[in-house]
C-alpha cells in the first residue's frame, strides 16, 4: 500500500474502532480476518482514488468531495477518514462479501496447494552449497548480521520454513521475525555462510537485498544459544497493529552524515536549543550503557511501551523537530509513524541504519559507550567511553550479566569486585531470594526492585 493510503486508511481504522463492521471482524477466523482487512484497505484506496479530480495541471493532482477542493494529501485523508464511514463501511462489506462468492465459487483445481507451493518456493530459494566444505560452514572467522526489510508478504509461513532451512543448512544461529508487513532477523556463523546468507537475501524476489541492507559485526554463531524463527504480527514488537500504524508513514530518513550534521548543531546551540529532540527510543538498559550526547532517553523497559510514552508526554513534542535513533533503524520505522500520526511535531527525522551505520562512519562521533545488541554478547563497541556505573559500588562498569537468580531475567551491572563479594544479582531483593534456594520457585520472574520501583510509563513532560 503507498504511503499516503497508508496514512488515509490509519485514519479511517481510528475512527471507526467501535463501529458494528469492526465488532463483526472480531468475530472472524484468523484467516477471514486477513480477507476482511484486505478489503478494508482496497475499499479505503479505492473510495479516495474515486474523488481525484480529472482537470489535473502540471501533473498535480487534487481531490474533489463534499463540494472542497483538496490538494494535500493529508487533507483529503482526514476527511474521508472523518466524514465518509458509513460509506466506507458499506463497500468494505461489499466486497469481502464478494471475495468469499469468488474463492467459493473457484474450482479446486484451480486453487493451488499450500503446502505444495510452499515446498516448491523453498527449495527454488535454497542456494547450492556443494561446492563449500561443512567445514568452512560451521569452523573460522565469524560475524553477526543484523538486517531487516519493510515489504509486503503473501505468505509468511512460506518465507518463515524456508528461512529455518537455509539458517539450518548454512549452520546459522540467531532470531528471524517474520510477518505480512517484512523481516527482521539477526543472524550468526562463519564469514562464509553469511555471505551466502545475503546472497540469498539478495535473489529472493520478495527482498531483494542489498549488502548496504546488512549491518555486520564480529561473531559468530556462538553469540546465539539456538536458531528461532517465527512468524509474527509486527516484526518489531510495537503493540500497534501494522494496518494501523504503518511503516510507511515514518519519518524523514537521514544518512550517518546528515544525522551528524543534525546532531553537531543541536549541541552547538546548547542550552539556547529548545526547538529540537534527539530521541533514544530504545529500552533504558540500552541507553544506560551508551547513547549520545544530550539526548532524550525514556525510562521505559519494552518498546511496546514506546506509545503510551508518546501518548503521555505529547506536549513534550508538540511544535518540536525529532531527531530518532535505534539501534538498527527498524524501532525508528514504526515509532517515528507512530510520533507522526498524533500530529503534534514540526518534523520527525530517524538515522537511517540506525546507531550500527552510524559508528562504521563515526566511530569517535557523538555517540559515546557501548552499542547494546541483544545476543550473547550483550555489547560492541566503537570507543573506550564507560558512560555507566556498577550497580553496588558505583565504580565505572559497563558489562551487563543476567541476574544469578533464578527466573529472574534483569541485567546487573556488577564490577569484577563486587560480584567476588557476592553481588551477582540485580538488586537487593533477588540478592536475598537468590540465597533462599527454597523459596526462589514461589517467585516470578521480574518480580524485584528493579521493575516495582521503576513507572511503567515515565512522565518527561
Amino acid at each position: 500500500m503507498a504511503a499516503d493510503e497508508t496514512t488515509e486508511f490509519m485514519n479511517w481504522e481510528v475512527d471507526v474502532s467501535s463501529c458494528d463492521g469492526l465488532k463483526q471482524e472480531r468475530q472472524l477466523s484468523a484467516s477471514q480476518r486477513r480477507y476482511y482487512s484486505f478489503c478494508r484497505r482496497k475499499s479505503f484506496a479505492a473510495f479516495v482514488a474515486s474523488k481525484t479530480d480529472g482537470s489535473q495541471e502540471d501533473g498535480i493532482t487534487s481531490w474533489c468531495c463534499c463540494s472542497q477542493t483538496f490538494n494535500e494529501h493529508s487533507a483529503i485523508h482526514k476527511h474521508v477518514a472523518r466524514t465518509h464511514n458509513a460509506e466506507l463501511q458499506q463497500l468494505t462489506q461489499a466486497t469481502y462479501e464478494r471475495l468469499l462468492r469468488q474463492l467459493e465459487e473457484a474450482p479446486e483445481t484451480q486453487q493451488p496447494n499450500k503446502h505444495q507451493t510452499e515446498a516448491a518456493d523453498i527449495s527454488a530459494w535454497i542456494p547450492d552449497v556443494s561446492h563449500i566444505s561443512e567445514e568452512q560452514l560451521k569452523n573460522g572467522p565469524g560475524k553477526v548480521l543484523l538486517y531487516y526489510r519493510y515489504c509486503e508478504v503473501e505468505d509468511p509461513h512460506a518465507i518463515c520454513a524456508w528461512q529455518k532451512a537455509l539458517c539450518e543448512k548454512l549452520h546459522l544461529t540467531g532470531k528471524v521475525r517474520v510477518a505480512t508487513e517484512g523481516i527482521n532477523g539477526t543472524v550468526g556463523g562463519t564469514n562464509v555462510a553469511a555471505d551466502i546468507y545475503i546472497n540469498a537475501m539478495h535473489s529472493h524476489p520478495v527482498f531483494k537485498m542489498d549488502k548496504e541492507d546488512f549491518k555486520t559485526s564480529d561473531g559468530g554463531a556462538e553469540c546465539f544459544t539456538d536458531l528461532k524463527v517465527r512468524v509474527y504480527k509486527e516484526i518489531v514488537p510495537m503493540g500497534v497493529d501494522p494496518d494501523v500504524i504503518s511503516y510507511q508513514l515514518a519519518g524523514v530518513h537521514l544518512e550517518p552524515e546528515e544525522f551528524h550534521k543534525e546532531v553537531e548543531a543541536l549541541l552547538a546551540k546548547g542550552d539556547l536549543c529548545s526547538d529540537t529532540i534527539l530521541l533514544d527510543c530504545r529500552n533504558f538498559y540500552e541507553s544506560k550503557i551508551g547513547q549520545f550526547t544530550r539526548c532524550l532517553a525514556p525510562n521505559i523497559r519494552k518498546f511496546s511501551y514506546f506509545p503510551d510514552y508518546v501518548d503521555q508526554n505529547l506536549e513534550l513534542f508538540r511544535d518540536k523537530k525529532v531527531l530518532m535513533y535505534c539501534t538498527g533503524g527498524i524501532r525508528c520505522e514504526r515509532g517515528s509513524a507512530y510520533l507522526r500520526s498524533k500530529d503534534v511535531c514540526k518534523e520527525v527525522y530517524q538515522l537511517k541504519g540506525g546507531i550500527h551505520k552510524y559508528l562504521e562512519r563515526f566511530p569517535e562521533g557523538f555517540y559515546r559507550g557501548k552499542l547494546f545488541v541483544f545476543d550473547e554478547r550483550y555489547a560492541i563497541s566503537s570507543n573506550n567511553d564507560v558512560i555507566s556505573g556498577c550497580r553496588y559500588c558505583g565504580c565505572p562498569w559497563d558489562q551487563y550479566e543476567l541476574c544469578s537468580t533464578r527466573f529472574c531475567c534483569q541485567l546487573v551491572l556488577s564490577c569484577p569486585s563486587c560480584r567476588q563479594d557476592g553481588h551477582t544479582a540485580c538488586c537487593p531483593t533477588c540478592q536475598t531470594k537468590g540465597q533462599a534456594q527454597g523459596e526462589a520457585t514461589k517467585h516470578h520472574k521480574e518480580e524485584c526492585e528493579c521493575t516495582d520501583g521503576r513507572p511503567r510509563i515515565p512522565q518527561d513532560v
